[in-house]
């Protein structure tokens, strides 16, 4: 279960707050420094999730046994519809990602990984991350924490379902708008 602490941490990333914790003259900056995108996604029972290197959102309605690892289909988003902000702070090399998935039983993981100025964003049905530096058009994040084998089982084993679905948080910071790099994951 998701602990209430948890909960409170989301809230302290959401941009909203974050400007309302600082000046007006800077608040603009915060916005240019911070984008969220949002999207739900769908259980199945396929829902496997134990691939070691990466795991993947898709918008396919459909999943076979051979699709390890996707944790999610019938996505309400891909990467190509993500906004342009969010596209931009992705592809900046100091951006920090974080992935945050929350079902309604409260049941939650969080993963971070890195943006590079190779993103394209562009694929229409997926949204992958990787724990790799590899990139193509369906990459979302590289350099991540975790792939599907690593995600809570618990919010694995409730996307197993028909009826399961989660929402998926993406939230993009570039770290250099808040001056030094301090708060840059180690991701060795």
């Amino acid at each position: 279960m998701i602990a209430l602490s948890t909960l409170k941490y989301f809230y302290l990333i959401s941009p909203k707050y974050v400007e309302s914790m600082i000046s007006e003259n800077t608040a603009s900056q915060v916005s240019r420094c911070v984008s969220v995108e949002y999207f739900i996604v769908k259980g199945h029972p396929n829902v496997k999730a134990t691939h070691s290197t990466t795991f993947e959102f898709t918008k396919e309605n459909f999943l076979t046994h051979r699709g390890d690892c996707i944790v999610g289909i019938s996505a309400s988003k891909a990467l190509r519809d993500f906004s342009k902000e969010f596209k931009d702070l992705a592809r900046n090399p100091s951006s920090v990602i974080y992935v945050i998935i929350l079902t309604p039983n409260g049941i939650a993981d969080i993963v971070f990984g890195l943006g590079s100025q190779e993103l394209t964003y562009d694929d229409p049905v997926k949204v992958i991350i990787r724990k790799s530096s590899y990139i193509s058009g369906n990459t979302a994040v590289i350099r991540a924490n975790k792939a599907a084998k690593d995600l809570n089982r618990d919010l694995i084993n409730y996307l197993k379902s028909n009826n399961a679905y989660a929402i998926v948080v993406m939230v993009a910071i570039d770290l250099k708008c808040f001056g030094s790099l301090p708060l840059t994951p180690n991701l060795s």
